[in-house]
Formats: structure tokens, sequence, C-alpha cells
């Protein structure tokens, strides 16, 4: 038996599930298939985008013959349609020669597929549709039996009604955190399923009663809910109804609990991941003793307990791999180890504080394998390490060098398909090369210094050199990385132009070059990264205009252009070839010209940034279209981009006045649009408010004139509003009172009149938000309005500003003010971190707030009339 430093990540998959059980019959190629099949196969063939023609077979009469299609061998009816990819590898971007990249079906899925009242098999995996939703119509195809979704490229809410599959066995979401379920009280319907993997689909919103849930599939073999954003402790179990369940992997999650001691009872487990779930308390004993467990992995939970001396001298049967790196085990290995005879794998590493006084550690030349144990980080004596020449794997990070300050290597030794992360760190040097090819580098966030190397690596996935100091131009031997998904090198001090190579790196998703001194013009090259996800060229010298061949960019996401040179109008094409932009950002150039109504075909812009151009014209009334921005966006969804868990991750940056808010963990919570610093002229479109979703609304420093229409009073999401600087007249209306999520709010500068509607949420705004506005009366302002009283306080239009008033008691103004002041300060601060929260929980607590300060307000003008009584008396 061989002790091993890490888990193999590569195991065979175990044989106890029968594969045939989920595959179609494939002995009914000569039988004549039935009429109505052929043509819904054809209608749904119609809706495709095919570019490798891999459907040419789908012609004649006799649909069973055709490529991915089976049928009854009785009635000819059609049960199995299987366009899944056949080079996975190719949409992963593993493919580096590009040979199959282009296997990738994607278009339209047409509601054709439910005339197939026999299908039992549909597999779309590995395909690319377009980040469109999973269709409802699945969920009506109801002898299916095999659904397999996974890395298929939809988006959004996986439909509830998919429950309705009564008949299904098999079912594979995985996904690339594009889908999110909300409940997961829908899978109870799913009454036959055994084998359902969601990985990486967002389960943030299930709260803790997704296992009661599950638990109510007794049928259940195999559950894989790996990196799905759990984070509600286990609760018990009173009644353990998963009897059948041979497979559990809860890994990459955040459960935050003990290890529940109803998983011991489950006597049919043959494997069991809780790999980085920050799980603590004692290692349940009770693993040994079960049957038929091969695979137990429990790694880097990092506070996990247990004696090694009880611990191994339990059964231990079946064992194979057993991984409890990365916890708190201590005591010594017992000699009984030994009976483990089918062990092949064991991790141990990085659980106990020995050989802290270590400065020379070699273990080059063995046959190590697995991952560097993460207490490399506490040998603070260490000056040498070599592990060359073994067999290596897994991701090295800062938290293995987290007490070594100093240099990093210029070369690092290290095994071939190594990961590198010594990101956000006190290290200083230059970009280190190794002594083979790398996937990953991840060197942000330190102090590095000097250029990039021009023979940097091969066969990199990820690159970020972000947040450093390195000069001179970007190397075109960058290209020299074909599977280059991430490429991050912001915040540097780059100069020169972008080169034409990045054509090269055809699998990119990300892209951010922001932040440096980058000059000339955008090359046209990069118009044609199909794959291109997230495009970040802001804060450079570039000048020119936006290349034509950037509509070719139909998965782009987010396009900041922002604080640049750039010129000529934007080009009406964007709102047609760009339909899944979120995020554009153009403000700080020379753009011209109007603003195109066809902007407002991007039905999914949340983010619409053309601040401080040169647009003139007035506002299109289209622009109350933008989709996306009429729905309340409450549910979070992290902007990541990449693969195998090394993610860029979207940062989205929304200017108010003189400060700059970022926001990293919630961007897609975030609707803004920001027309200011342009010249703008005309009315302010009514139809602005039906976007009912917005966050953020600034038109500020243009020449907007016209009325707030009425029917503002719809935005009631809205965090920041500034209108100033325009030539708005009127009266305020009242109804902006009531808006509970107002934080910032600023009228300055236009000719608005009548009195202001000092009450409730507004009074949390003093005079500078309404100065400049000649006709406007009334507190906060010292301006009195001609129908006022000097002697009556009246609560509705404001508080009294008589002499008198003034006159009285200063001490109860004071302390009123100071409230006043506290309620400003809430109103700004509050909305941000409430907007984080469930909209219930906002929606009460500014009930709550606005009941205490309506009583406050009455309860002091109550007092203050009182007083002025008195003191004519």
């Amino acid at each position: 038996m061989g002790t091993i430093a890490g888990l193999p990540l590569m195991l065979p998959i175990l044989c106890f599930i029968v594969i045939g059980e989920f595959l179609p019959n494939t002995d009914a190629k000569l039988m004549n298939c039935l009429e109505s099949d052929r043509e819904a196969l054809t209608d749904f063939k119609n809706g495709l985008h095919d570019p490798e023609n891999r459907l040419s077979s789908w012609e004649g009469s006799n649909c069973c013959q055709w490529w991915g299609i089976s049928c009854e061998n009785t009635t000819g009816a059609v049960i199995s349609v299987d366009l899944h990819n056949p080079y996975p590898e190719a949409e992963a971007g593993l493919d580096s020669s590009g040979r199959y990249a282009f296997w990738n079906i994607s278009g339209e899925i047409r509601s054709s597929l439910t005339k197939l009242k026999s299908l039992r098999h549909l597999d779309l995996s590995f395909n690319t549709f377009d980040d469109n939703p999973i269709p409802e119509f699945f969920g009506s195809l109801k002898n299916l039996q095999y659904l397999n979704l996974s890395n298929a490229g939809f988006s959004g809410a996986v439909p509830p009604n998919l429950g309705n599959l009564s008949s299904l066995l098999y079912f594979d979401l995985k996904d690339s955190r594009r889908l999110h379920v909300d409940n997961l009280e829908w899978v109870t319907g799913l009454i036959s399923l055994k084998h359902l993997v969601m990985n990486e689909v967002d389960l943030s919103m299930a709260g803790s009663d997704w296992i009661r849930t599950l638990n109510k599939l007794p049928s259940l073999t195999e559950l894989h809910l790996s990196s799905c954003m759990l984070s509600a402790p286990i609760p018990p179990l009173t009644f353990v109804n998963l009897t059948s369940l041979a497979v559990l992997d809860l890994s990459y999650n955040s459960l935050n609990s003990k290890i529940p001691d109803w998983l011991v009872n489950i006597s049919s487990l043959v494997s069991l991941d809780l790999t980085l779930n920050n799980f603590y308390g004692r290692i349940p004993l009770g693993f040994s003793d079960l049957p038929n467990l091969q695979i137990l992995v429990l790694n880097s939970n990092y506070k996990l307990t247990a004696s090694c001396h009880q611990l191994f001298r339990g059964r231990w049967e079946m064992i194979r791999v057993l991984n409890l790196a990365g916890n708190k085990l201590h005591g010594k290995l017992p000699a009984f180890i030994a009976n483990l005879t089918f062990l092949t794998d064991l991790a141990l590493g990085a659980n106990n504080d020995h050989y802290k006084n270590l400065s020379v550690l070699w273990l080059n030349g063995n046959e190590l394998n697995g991952p560097l144990p993460k207490s490399l980080g506490q040998l603070s004596e260490l000056s040498s390490l070599d592990v060359s020449s073994n067999q290596l794997t897994g991701m090295v990070t800062e938290t293995h060098f987290s007490n070594l300050e100093g240099h990093l290597p210029s070369l690092l030794n290290l095994a071939s398909n190594a990961v590198v992360d010594v990101s956000s760190n006190l290290f200083k040097g230059s970009i280190p090369l190794t002594s083979d090819d790398f996937y990953f580098l991840n060197v942000s966030k330190i102090k590095l210094s000097g250029t990039i190397p021009y023979n940097i690596s091969g066969s990199l996935i990820f690159l970020s050199i972000s947040d450093n100091q390195i000069t001179g131009e970007i190397p075109a031997s960058i290209s020299n990385n074909p599977s280059l998904q991430v490429i991050d090198l912001s915040n540097n001090n780059l100069i020169g132009s972008i080169p034409s190579v990045f054509m090269n790196c055809f699998y990119i998703k990300a892209l951010d070059l922001s932040k440096n001194n980058l000059s000339g013009s955008i090359p046209t090259d990069l118009g044609f990264l199909s794959m291109l996800q997230t495009l970040h060229l802001n804060d450079n010298n570039l000048s020119g205009e936006i290349p034509s061949s950037f509509q070719n960019l139909a998965s782009l996401e987010t396009l900041d252009l922002g604080n640049n040179r750039l010129t000529g109008t934007i080009p009406a094409w964007i709102g047609k070839g760009l339909e899944g932009l979120k995020i554009l950002k153009l403000r700080g150039n020379a753009f011209s010209g109007e603003l195109p109504l066809v902007l407002s075909n991007l039905s999914s812009m949340q983010v619409l940034d053309l601040a401080e151009n040169r647009f003139q014209g007035s506002i299109p009334a289209s622009f109350g279209d933008f989709k996306a921005m009429t729905r309340v966006q409450n549910i979070n969804r992290h902007l990541l981009y990449g693969m195998f868990g090394k993610l860029y991750e979207e940062n989205l940056v929304v200017n108010m006045k003189d400060q700059s808010l970022i926001f990293s963990k919630i961007p897609s919570l975030v609707v803004n649009m920001d027309l200011s610093g342009n010249n703008l002229s005309g009315d302010l479109p009514r139809e602005i408010t039906k976007l009912s979703g917005l966050v953020f609304l600034n038109l500020s420093r243009n020449r907007i004139s016209g009325h707030i229409p009425e029917s503002i009073s719809k935005l009631k999401q809205l965090s920041s509003l500034d209108l100033s600087s325009n030539k708005l007249s009127g009266a305020i209306p009242r109804s902006l009172a009531s808006f509970l999520f107002l934080g910032f709010l600023i009228l300055s500068n236009n000719n608005f009149s009548g009195r202001i509607p000092y009450t409730n949420h507004m009074t949390t705004f003093d005079a500078p938000f309404f100065a400049g506005n000649i006709g406007l009366c009334g507190i906060p302002l010292d301006v009195k309005c001609p129908s006022d009283d000097e002697d009556d306080v009246d609560p509705e239009k404001g508080l009294n500003t008589s002499k008198n008033s003034r006159n009285g008691d200063t001490s109860t103004d004071k302390w009123f003010y100071l409230i006043v002041g506290l309620g400003f300060a809430v109103g700004i601060l509050v909305p941000y971190l409430v907007i984080t929260m469930k909209r219930s929980w906002s929606v009460a607590y500014f009930n709550a707030v606005e009941k205490v300060v309506d009583r406050i307000l009455f309860l002091w003008l109550k007092y203050r009339t009182r007083q002025q009584r008195n003191q004519r008396r």
C-alpha cells in the first residue's frame, strides 16, 4: 500500500451503475419512423444552427436512420434524440487545434419536440444554446426517462414544471454557473429519479430545506451538488429515506455545520465527497462501519477533528480512497492501518503543527502525486523547497506561502500542467516562468514589476497579472497560448497598442486590459473572438471608432470602453448584433450624434452608461423598453467567466456625483442608466418610468426640459436619482417622498417651482440638493413660500421658518436636526446594505423606520407649537 500526498482527480468511475439502463434501444434502424415524428424532427432541425452540418443525414423518409435518432423496434416511434457534442473538449476550450470547435449546435429549440409522444431519451449536452432559458415545454415530455442538458449553454431559472417528468431516471444539469434554482420543491415530482447532477447550478436561494426535499426521492442512487453555492447548515433528518443512495457529492459549498449523523446510517453509500465545506467537529467514527464505502473525501475543511488511533481502528472493509487532508487529525498512525488492504490512496497532509522550524525541504526525484499541502505556509523558516521530478498536481496558491515574504523566484521548478496562484501577497520581483508548461498563472495584486515575458508558457488557460507595476508592451507571444479563456492585465503601466494577436486565442471568454496606458485604435481582430463574454478596455488612451467587427461578438455580455478618446457615433448594429449584452459602458469619450433607437433591442441590458460624451438630441422614448430594466433584480448572480474553478469575476463601477461605488459581489442586482454630462435636450420621456427595476438613474448636466412625470412613482427601486443642472420645471412630484430606498437625490440647478414636498423620506435631504431653483420654497430652503402663515406649523407643508420660530428653543432644534442628520446618513448608507438582503426584509425594515421617524416628527412639531404659544403669552 502506497501513501499518497493527495487525491487523484481522475479515478475510474464506479461500476455499480448500469449505464445501459439509461440508453435507448438502437436495434430499430430498419424500421420506418412515424410520419408525424419525421415532420416534428424536421421542424426541430429548422430551428437549429448546425455549422458543421452534423444533421446532414436528416433527410429522406426514414428518420430512424438519421444521426442521433433511435426508434422503438416494433412501432417505429422515435424514442431517442441524442445530439450531444461528441467532442466536449471543444466546448470546454481544451481542443487547442480548433478542429472540433464548431461541432456545437445552437439556435432555437422548437416545441415540435413535444409531438414525439414516445420520446424517452433527450441529450443536448455540450452544445451552445446562446444563454437561452431551458424551454418550459420540456416539462410536458411525460415519457422522458433520460434528460441531459449539461454544459449546453442554457441560462436563467430552471423551470419548475420539469417536476412533471415522473418517469425520469437520469437528469444532468451540470453547468458553468449560468443556471439557478430558487426553490427545489418541484424536484419531488421526479418520483422515479435515480441519477441527479446539478454541479455548478446556483442553489444559493434554496435555503436549508434542500436536503429534506431531496430526501423524498427514495430511488435516488447518485446525487451531485458540487459548487452549488449552498451555504445553510445541513439540518437533521428524523427519517432517512435515501436508502438507495450510493454516490453523494456536496463538495465546494459552504455548509458550515457538523457532519450530520444520519450520513452514517446510509449503508448503501459507496462514495462521499464533502471537500471544502467548512465542516467542523468530530469526524463520525461510524463511517468506518459502512459496508460499501469505497471513497471518502473530507479534505480542506480545516476544523474537522479525529484521533488517528480511534479512526483507523474501525472496519473500513471496502475503503479504497481516504482523503482527510487539511483538517485537525492528531495522534500517531496506528500499526493496524496496514489492515486496510483495499486502500490505494491515502491523504493525511496538512493535519499537524510539526516541522515549523524546517529551513530546507527537498522531495525531488520521487513518485509523489496529489497536491502540495497548504501547511507549507506554516514553515516560516523555510528557505529552500524542491519538489521537482514528481507527479504533483493541484493548485499552488498564496496559502502555500502565506508566511514567506520576499522575492518570487524567476523560475518555478514545477511539474507540467501546474496551477500557480500567489495573488494578494507581499511578494516582489518579476513575473515568474516555470520549467514546464502550466495551465493557470495568477500573480495579481502583489508588487511585481518588469515586463511580461516573451516566452510565457504555451498551455495557459487562465492568466492574471492585474494590479501590479508591470511596464512595457503586450508581447505578441501571448497568443502562443491558444487555449486561454481568461486574460487579465488590468491596472498596470502597459504602453503601446493592443496587438492584433488575440484572435488566435479562440476560446477566450474574458479579456481585461483596463487601467493601463495603451494607445492607438482598437484592433478589428478582437471582433472575431466569438466566445468572448466580457471585454474591458476602459481607462486607457485608445482612439478611433468602435470596430464594425464587434457586431460578430454574439456571446458578449459586458463591453466597457469608458474613459478613452474614442470618437464617432454609437453604431446601430449594437442593438442587433449584441443581443446578449448586459453591461455597456462608453462614458468619458468623445462620442457624438443622437442616441440610436435600436439600443432598446438589447433585452438583457441592465447597465447603460453613456455619460461624459457629446451626445445630442432627445432621449428616445424607446429607452423605456429595455426589458431587463423593467424587472426588479432581486436574485444575485455572480458574473463569473472561465472554468475549472479559476474564474474572472466581473466588477461594476457606478459613478454618483463625486464618488464611485464598486460592486464586485452583487453586480447582477444593479440596474443603472447614466446619460449625464452630454448635450441632450427635449422633455424627459414618460416612457423612462416603465423601467421599474432601475436602481440608479443619472440624467444630470444636460439640457433636458419639461416636467418630472407623475408616473415617476413607479420607480420604487431607485436608490439614486440625479436630475441636477438641466432645465426641468414645474413642481417636484410628492411621490418622491415615498421612495423607501432613495438614498441619494439631487435636483439642484433647474427651474423647479413651488413648495418642496418635505415629508417622509424626503426629510433626509438638505438644502444643497434643491439649490439653484429660483422658484422653489419651503423647508429645507431658507425661502418662505408666499402662502406660509408666519405663526402656523403645518407638517404637510413644511416646518415653520418664521423669525419667532427661529428664536425658540434652540436646544430642541439642535436635537431635532441631529435626528434629521442621522436620518440623512441612514438614507445614504442603508440602501446599499439592504440591497443585498431579501427584498421582504428591506421593505419591512423601511416601513418600521418610517413609522418611527413619523412619530418623532409629529411629537417634535407638537412640542414646538406649544413652545411658540407659550412665548406669545
